[in-house]
C-alpha cells in the first residue's frame, strides 16, 4: 500500500511539473514525441516541434503588443472616473489559479484518459495534444470544488467540460478547413469552443432573415472598395489611433498605440503561419498513421491550441472593433462590475471558431461577438465571487483586490453553465453533469457513424 501511495505521489509530481512548464515548453515536446511515434522521422519531428515553439513565442510577443490597449483602457478609466470594482486579472493568472488547485493537479492525466476512452469508443474524432489548455477544464472544476467543498464533483464538472469541448471540436473542424485552410485539425479549446453553439444559433437565425442574411463585409471587400486603406496594417493603425484619441492620449502615445496595433495585424498572421509550417509534417504523418491504424474510423483530427487560428486578418479586425465597444458596454450595462483590461488580448480567440461557423461572414461574426461579449460581462460578474474564493483558497496574491475575474475563462458561457449545475444539491449535480457528458458523447458517436456510412 505504501509503495502504491509513493507511485501516486511521483505521478502527481510528474504532471505538476508538466503543468508548470507551460505551452512554450510542452507543445514542442509533445509535437516531437507524436511526430516520431507517427512516423514523421526524427529530423522532421524535431524541426516541426521547434518551429511550433518559435511560432507560439512569436504569437505571444505579437499579442502582447495589444498591451497598449490595456494602457489606453487605464487612461479611459481614469479620465471618465470609471469605478468598476472587479479586477480583470487576465488568462495567465486564471490559468495559474486553476492549475494550482486540487482539481488542477489531476486534470492532465484524467483528461488524457477521457480522451483515449472516447477515441476507443468512437465518440470523438479528436486526438487532443493541447494538454496545457486543459487548465480551462480545471478552472471550471475548481470553481465547483471551491463553492461545494467537493473535489470529486469539481473533477466531474471538469470532465464534463472536456467531453463537450471535444465534441464541439469535432463538429467545427470541417469549417476550419473550409474557412481557415486547416485540414486534419480541430480546436478543442475551452474558451474558443464555448462560443461555437452561440455562433451556430446566431448564424442560423440570421440566415432566416431576408435582407439581413445578405449583409457581409471582409478585408478583401474593403481592399476592393478603398484600396490601400482596406489593408490589415492600415485598419489596425486607424483603429489604434481612434482608441488612443478616445483615451485622451497625447500625440506620441496615440501614435504608439496605433502603430503597435498595426503591428499586431501584420505579425500575428505571420507567426500563425510559422506555427502551421511546423505542424504540416506532423499533420501529414498523423493522417498517414490514422489511415493505416484506424481504417474504417473515418476522419480523425489533431486537437491544437486555438492560437493557430488567430492569424486570420478578419479575426484580428473584429477583435479590435470590439475593444472600444467592450469598454462602452462595461460602463453602461446595469449590474456589470468588470472592466476588461488585461484580457483584451484574448478577444481574437473569441472569434477563432465564430468566423468559420459564420462562413467567413464579417457581419454575422461581429453580431455574434457582440452578443457573446454582452453576455460575457455579466458572466464575468457572476463568476467573480467563486473565482475570488478559489484564488483565496490557494493563497494567490490578488494585489489587494477584493474581487477578481477575467474574460478568459471568467466570461465563458460553458464554464458558467457547468458551474451553475455543479453547485446544485450534490445528488442532482452529479446526475445532471454525468447525463450531459454521456449525452454529448453518445450524440457524437451517432454523428460520426452516420458520416462514415455516408
Amino acid at each position: 500500500m505504501e509503495l502504491i501511495l509513493k507511485m501516486l505521489d511521483k505521478i502527481v509530481e510528474f504532471f505538476e511539473f508538466i503543468s508548470k512548464c507551460g505551452p512554450i515548453v510542452m507543445m514542442p515536446i509533445m509535437i516531437i514525441i507524436i511526430g516520431i511515434f507517427m512516423g514523421a522521422g526524427i529530423g522532421k519531428s524535431i524541426r516541426g516541434g521547434l518551429t511550433v515553439g518559435v511560432g507560439i513565442i512569436g504569437l505571444n510577443l505579437s499579442t502582447s503588443l495589444m498591451g497598449f490597449l490595456s494602457a489606453a483602457v487605464g487612461q479611459m478609466s481614469a479620465n471618465y472616473n470609471l469605478s468598476l470594482g472587479t479586477i480583470d486579472i487576465g488568462w495567465p493568472a486564471a490559468a495559474a489559479i486553476a492549475i494550482a488547485t486540487k482539481v488542477g493537479v489531476f486534470i492532465i492525466p484524467v483528461c488524457l484518459l477521457v480522451n483515449i476512452f472516447m477515441i476507443l469508443t468512437r465518440t470523438t474524432q479528436t486526438i487532443n495534444i493541447d494538454i496545457w489548455n486543459f487548465w480551462h477544464f480545471a478552472f471550471t472544476g475548481s470553481l465547483v470544488a471551491a463553492v461545494t467543498g467537493n473535489v470529486l464533483l469539481g473533477m466531474i464538472a471538469a470532465v464534463c467540460n472536456e467531453v463537450i469541448v471535444l465534441v464541439l471540436g469535432d463538429i467545427t473542424a470541417p469549417a476550419l478547413e473550409t474557412t481557415l485552410g486547416m485540414p486534419g485539425v480541430s480546436l478543442p479549446h475551452g474558451f474558443s469552443a464555448a462560443f461555437a453553439p452561440i455562433a451556430l444559433l446566431c448564424n442560423w437565425i440570421i440566415e432566416k432573415i431576408p435582407g439581413l442574411r445578405d449583409i457581409d463585409f471582409s478585408l478583401e471587400g474593403l481592399k476592393d472598395k478603398i484600396g490601400i486603406f482596406g489593408e490589415p496594417i492600415i485598419v489596425g493603425f486607424v483603429l489604434g489611433l481612434g482608441i488612443g484619441i478616445a483615451a485622451g492620449q497625447n500625440f506620441q502615445k496615440a501614435m504608439e498605440t496605433a502603430i503597435n496595433l498595426a503591428a499586431t495585424m501584420v505579425l500575428i498572421p505571420k507567426m500563425a503561419a510559422l506555427l502551421m509550417e511546423g505542424l504540416i509534417p506532423i499533420s501529414d504523418a498523423a493522417s498517414a498513421f490514422v489511415d493505416k491504424h484506424f481504417s474504417g474510423r473515418g476522419q480523425m483530427y489533431i486537437g491544437l491550441d486555438s492560437a493557430i487560428g488567430v492569424g486570420h486578418p478578419m479575426t484580428i479586425t473584429l477583435a479590435l472593433i470590439l475593444v472600444p465597444i467592450a469598454l462602452l458596454l462595461a460602463v453602461i450595462l446595469p449590474g456589470n462590475t468588470v472592466l476588461p483590461a488585461v484580457d483584451l488580448a484574448v478577444f481574437p480567440f473569441m472569434f477563432v471558431l465564430i468566423l468559420p461557423i459564420c462562413k467567413g461572414n464579417g457581419f454575422r461574426s461581429l453580431i455574434t461577438g457582440l452578443i457573446c461579449l454582452t453576455a460575457g460581462l455579466y458572466i464575468a460578474t457572476y463568476l467573480a465571487a467563486p473565482t475570488t474564493a478559489v484564488a483565496a483558497s490557494i493563497n494567490f496574491d490578488m494585489g489587494g483586490a477584493s474581487s477578481i475575474s477575467s474574460i478568459c475563462d471568467g466570461a465563458n458561457p460553458l464554464t458558467a453553465l457547468l458551474f451553475t449545475i455543479g453547485t446544485l444539491p450534490s445528488p442532482v449535480a452529479y446526475g445532471i453533469l454525468i447525463v450531459i457528458a454521456i449525452a454529448f458523447a453518445v450524440y457524437n458517436g451517432i454523428r460520426i457513424r452516420k458520416i462514415e456510412k455516408a
